[in-house]
């Protein structure tokens, strides 16, 4: 572990020279062999495995996340990553070959993936675990040397990293640094071959301003507005369930890719919030600040900031249902409002929390105005029977993901890249897309010292120049003059 203790400070000169450690360890390149990788990603699978508990009680810490909702959404996806990337590691690091042009032959090419060296992951608060183990295995599996850096406003778990993770890693090649905005700015002051940045936009400003001093390439996994547009064909009950779920069943709706706003009909509205009434009630009963499935707000000023957004004028006559909060154990309920004016702070910014606006508009195609008029978000949904409306929303909508019929569950499908677009974000992981963000796709073309074309060199005539332009536009009669004309 690297970070603070009780006589030591993380500061620049530290950091230099935890990335110049790094930097030897990759250069002497025991991270760049199959066997190298194998034992990481098995080592962290063993770290789930066998910390299952521990992992556990530090999210019940951080953020009194249920034990359900700890084991589906980060222990159980953080263990099918590091399996699915051990699966397929040897045909991902496996050259991938590719037609070779006319122009060159004789020739063959491939396309070689190489590690990118040494870099640098920043993880969030708000699934403190798997959105820092997921990221590092893909760093892991594309060979490069990393250090991870959780987050401070999950204590419990980024201490939990710092103590467990070199138990079970290579710790010459694999570093935790802990600590909050002056051990993070350490470290962005050093020379990375890559950042990868999740949290929010501000922030994400800031890592992208510090990495262009190095010309250092940046994934940022950001947020956004997320919609969700529900027409009235549905089967109501299976789509209310599973808004429900995909907004306060992921940390009470601190997830990036949580239902952010619904749009509906006008004539349609009273039967959904009715419907996600009777949802809520079911879920976590009639006093929902008392229900052990619902995590809490992650601090005070986050707390806050939502409270703000529920008082401010014209927006806290709109709830039509829930409302009830608890400074005291940071508890928000489940809150529905209903048509709140457009230019309020609750529409104007992402929510990250427990409150969940609906709009309503006359006919469903004048949504995509309303989607559009913001930022683009990390993931957009739509509930619908209906083809045509579905093909429009894909066709209308740009996100980072999409998902027809459901909430969030698009995420795991490792086949899949997540990841956002524009605001939302830059770069996509998951799967062999986690291994492709932490890797260069290195170009090789490779040649004999047969099949000399006299035509390519010096002086230049008419006839070399007609020959040429022939095997450039694909010409065999060319290609032969090419390869046996003496010049």
């Amino acid at each position: 572990m690297e970070g603070k203790t009780s006589n030591e400070v993380f500061n620049r000169e530290k950091a230099e020279a935890t990335v110049k450690e790094l930097r030897q360890s990759f250069r002497a390149g025991k991270t760049k062999t199959y066997e190298w990788r194998a034992a990481q990603l098995e080592g962290i699978a063993r770290l789930i495995k066998e910390k299952e508990s521990e992992i556990t009680q530090a999210l019940r810490s951080d953020l009194a996340k249920p034990e359900m909702e700890s084991y589906l959404h980060e222990i159980s996806l953080a263990k099918s990553a590091c399996l699915f990337a051990l699966k397929n590691l040897k045909k991902w690091m496996k050259p991938e070959k590719v037609p070779a042009a006319i122009t060159t032959f004789p020739s063959s090419a491939q396309i070689v993936s190489e590690p990118l060296g040494v870099v640098l992951v920043i993880s969030a608060w708000n699934y403190p675990f798997l959105l820092s183990i997921d990221p590092v295995i893909g760093a892991i599996v594309a060979g490069n040397a990393v250090v991870l850096k959780p987050s401070e406003i999950a204590p419990a778990t980024s201490e939990l990293f710092a103590k467990i993770l070199p138990e079970y890693v290579d710790s010459s090649s694999i570093k935790v640094v802990e600590g909050g905005v002056p051990e993070t700015t350490a470290l962005l002051e050093q020379k990375w071959d890559k950042i990868f940045y999740t949290g929010n936009g501000k922030v994400g400003r800031i890592v992208m301003a510090a990495a262009a001093k190095n010309l250092t390439p940046v994934s940022l996994e950001l947020g956004g507005k997320s919609p969700v547009l529900v027409d009235s064909d549905v089967n109501l009950k299976v789509a209310v369930k599973r808004i429900a779920v995909g907004k306060w069943g992921c940390n009470n709706g601190q997830a990036c890719i949580a239902p952010d706003y619904i749009i509906t009909t006008k004539s349609f509205a009273p039967q959904l919030v009715e419907a996600l009434k009777v949802t809520l009630e079911r879920f976590y009963g009639k006093n929902p600040l008392e229900s052990a499935d619902l995590s809490r707000i992650v601090n005070l000023n986050h707390f806050k900031h939502l409270t703000d957004m529920l008082d401010e004028e014209n927006v806290s006559d709109k709830i039509v249902c829930g409302g009830q909060t608890d400074e005291k154990q940071l508890k928000i309920a489940p809150t529905l409002l209903l048509d709140v004016p457009h230019d309020s702070l609750i529409m104007k910014n992402e929510i990250f929390g427990p409150l969940l606006p609906i709009v309503t508009v006359d006919k469903l195609e004048d949504s995509f105005e309303i989607i559009n008029s913001m930022s683009k978000p990390l993931a957009a949904y739509v509930f619908t029977k209906n083809k045509k409306l579905e093909q429009e929303f894909l066709s209308n909508v740009s996100a980072g993901g999409i998902l027809v019929n459901d909430v969030a569950l698009h995420l795991a499908n490792l086949y899949l890249p997540f990841g956002g677009v524009g605001e939302s974000g830059i770069g996509a992981y998951h799967g062999k897309f986690s291994f492709d963000a932490f890797s260069h796709k290195k170009a090789v073309l490779s040649r004999g010292f047969a099949g000399e074309a006299g035509a390519r060199y010096p002086p230049y005539t008419p006839e070399k120049q007609w020959i040429l332009k022939g095997l450039i536009n694909g010409s065999i009669v060319a290609l032969f003059l090419a390869l046996f004309k003496r010049f």
